[in-house]
């Protein structure tokens, strides 16, 4: 079983539509019962709400059910608990970073675009938060192709 927990701020935008769309693929692939796949924020205010709803509207139309409760990162729980925890962007991985106390620990710790295949200007998976309903599509674009490179490197592809 393989273990890939998703990463952002609050945790109601990017990670838990990246949570959506890898779970909606490997049921595709037909492996969904070979991974535990969640999401987390490395801020916990959000803690026990829904995703924002232009994230879930947006996604919904692409065919994606985007309905995981917000809930902080636990260092304790989440380090011994995933193989491979992704960040949406380089704060992201450098508050994660900072979390770690052990080099297996942070070798854990990605970046989610480093999976992107291509060329691409972006870096990072922008947040669309304070952006319009273009920012929720392009990190859905961005998410949809970085995951096919997770899923290629973890060999189900």
């Amino acid at each position: 079983m393989k273990r890939v927990l998703f990463v952002c701020l609050g945790n109601i935008c990017r990670s838990p539509a990246a949570e959506a769309i890898m779970k909606a693929k490997l049921r595709q692939l037909g492996k969904e019962n070979e991974f535990v796949v969640d999401s987390a924020g490395t801020y916990g205010g959000h803690a026990g709400a829904l995703p924002d709803e232009r994230m879930r509207e947006r996604a919904s139309r692409r065919g994606y059910v985007v309905d995981s409760r917000s809930r902080a990162f636990y260092p304790s729980a989440d380090f011994p608990g995933f193989d491979l925890i992704i960040g949406m962007d380089n704060q992201n991985v450098t508050d994660l970073k900072r979390l770690a106390l052990h080099a297996d620990e942070r070798n854990k710790i990605v970046r989610m675009m480093d999976f992107f295949p291509g060329e691409t200007p972006y870096r990072e998976v922008p947040d669309p938060y304070y952006e319009g309903t273009d920012g929720f599509e392009l990190v859905l674009d961005l998410l949809e192709k970085a995951i096919d490179g997770l899923l290629e490197h973890l060999g189900m592809k």
